[in-house]
């Protein structure tokens, strides 16, 4: 469980903001999303090779001449 302790004369708004840097540095967000909703491996890979094919066209409008 990730938890900060609020400084003396810290704004509320400050805290939130380290709280939500310190969430983000820890991936507890990107493993929640991950258990939200289950996926079978077959369609972990489907959609892994599909984004890798999307990248590859993207690099390849990018730079043509590689």
């Amino acid at each position: 469980m990730t938890q900060i302790l609020v400084k003396p004369n810290e704004s509320l708004d400050q805290a939130l903001k380290r709280f939500k840097k310190q969430i983000q540095q820890t991936g507890v967000l990107r493993e929640a999303r991950e258990h939200y909703e289950y996926q079978k491996p077959s369609d972990k890979k489907r959609k892994q090779i599909a984004a890798a094919k999307r990248k590859a066209v993207r690099n390849r409008q990018l730079n043509p001449n590689e």
